[in-house]
């Protein structure tokens, strides 16, 4: 794949840039996704649009793990991330265009704020279907409801917000079983309506997201370990890739 293909897409996607640091200002939310997406997962994880591997980086004591990006700018620095660590791969992947070769099926396909940017979502999933066991699952997490939808969401290019609804369609549609599929994130979805729908906030603020990160996050971990909330900013699922045709 050439190296133009996705070039400068990891900050179109995030408003981020490939030097603003390490997400310093989420490390409670990102161990709060771990978590709940961890546990679906099996001996071998490929990520897709894996950005900068700081989600990627909590894994430990897997078998393999494929760290993919369209950017291949991230794909670089996941590169020299994961140096040290043999299990890891990192590649170059264009889930809209002809996927590359990524070595043998594995287990589970984690995808984290990545369908959402995709017009035709069910066949996108069927692509990343080609890549798990029979048998394994596609785990994934994106932004929440569309009554959320604002200016943030039209910078960086989505296309839509789900629902438990929506996204369970799309996951039938691609012809894999729905599992868990639920809302994340009630409180960080109040915030966001608070910040972008009502506040007009076009772009993340680091004071804003130390805040949410220090206060909201754990109050959030808390409440949602003991009850599955009506709404949230995120949605999470996960689909089984069926055990034969």
């Amino acid at each position: 794949m050439s190296d133009e293909i996705g070039a400068g897409a990891f900050t179109q996607a995030t408003g981020r840039s490939l030097e603003g640091g390490s997400g310093q200002h989420q490390q409670r939310y990102r161990a709060y996704q771990f978590e709940l997406i961890s546990r679906h997962c099996g001996p071998s994880v490929l990520e897709v649009g894996a950005g900068l591997g700081e989600f990627a980086s909590q894994f430990t004591g897997l078998r393999r793990l494929v760290v993919t990006d369209v950017d291949p700018g991230c794909v670089a620095h996941m590169g020299r991330r994961f140096a040290d660590r043999h299990e890891v791969e990192a590649r170059q992947f264009d889930l809209e265009g002809t996927p590359p070769e990524t070595g043998p099926q594995v287990s589970t396909v984690v995808a984290i704020n990545v369908l959402e940017h995709i017009e035709q979502d069910s066949a996108a999933l069927r692509s990343l279907a080609r890549l798990v066991e029979p048998g394994g699952k596609v785990v994934l997490w994106v932004p929440g409801y569309m009554q959320l939808y604002g200016d943030f969401d039209r910078r960086v290019g989505h296309v839509r917000r789900y629902t438990p609804a929506t996204l369970r369609a799309a996951i039938v549609g691609a012809g894999l079983v729905p599992g868990d599929i639920r809302p994340v994130n009630l409180l960080g979805g109040a915030a966001w309506w608070l910040a972008v729908r009502r506040g007009g906030v076009g772009s993340p603020r680091p004071e804003l997201l130390r805040i949410y990160d220090r206060v909201i996050v754990p109050v959030t971990r808390a409440l949602e370990s003991r009850f599955t909330p009506p709404f949230g900013q995120s949605v999470l699922a996960v689909a089984g890739v069926p055990a034969s045709s």
